[in-house]
């Protein structure tokens, strides 16, 4: 398949360097950082993906990642970005076995309010959901598209591709992808990465989930080893 959209690609050595970020600034009083918001970074405008609230640790795509802070749609600074990765090439054919990543952290001020409510309205929250299969039933939020509900057209290795009305246009990249449920909440199944062909396309949260923390771990390692050398 054939990726259609700008993106930055970075090296698991870069995310390991990212990892340790200076001293956040103050966040401006009143700004609330939630799932679906709209993020800038540099020139970059993108979808916030996924918040945790409890680790204040928030979720995009990697490919809209820029030097400098992250902040709202209105210039107000929210985080810095902490790690990422982005091995999707731009504009060049993908296997359909191709191990993709494409995911960014933010950490989040100490002074911005959290939550992890859509735009909607549901609760989007990083509980098991079933076992991703083809045909099943996912929605996205864009702050270009909105909300668009579809389904999997194809599990792939790490990343799936949508159609049957999931949409998309550039600045929806890092938008939630996530299974309704009951209780007016959301599983979080995957970040929106690009469209490939004519098909709209998302990591799979389960696979970045793995490869955030297989970057902590390396990460940690680096801190370890560097606190006995001194």
């Amino acid at each position: 398949m054939t990726r259609f959209s700008l993106g930055f690609v970075s090296t698991a050595a870069a995310l390991a360097a990212s990892a340790i970020i200076a001293p956040l600034a103050h966040a401006t009083p009143g700004v609330v950082v939630s799932p679906g918001m709209e993020i800038r970074q540099a020139s970059n405008v993108c979808t916030l993906g996924y918040v945790d609230p409890v680790a204040r640790i928030a979720y995009s795509a990697g490919h809209c990642r820029a030097d400098g802070p992250v902040t709202d749609r209105d210039g107000h600074f929210i985080g810095m970005v902490s790690a990422f990765q982005d091995n999707t090439p731009d504009g060049a054919v993908v296997r359909t076995d191709q191990v993709i990543s494409d995911y960014e952290t933010i950490t989040l001020a100490a002074d911005v309010a959290v939550n992890n409510i859509l735009p909607g309205g549901r609760q989007l929250v990083a509980d098991a959901a079933p076992p991703m299969a083809n045909g099943q039933p996912v929605c996205h939020f864009g702050v270009i598209t909105g909300e668009s509900c579809g389904s999997i057209e194809r599990v792939n290795n790490g990343w799936f591709t949508m159609e049957n009305g999931v949409v998309s246009q550039k600045g929806d990249s890092g938008g939630p992808v996530y299974m309704p449920i009951d209780n007016n909440k959301a599983v979080i199944v995957g970040l929106f990465n690009s469209t490939w062909g004519n098909l709209p396309a998302a990591v799979s949260w389960v696979a970045t989930s793995q490869q955030v923390r297989a970057g902590a771990d390396v990460v940690n390692v680096a801190a370890a080893e560097q606190a006995n050398a001194n």
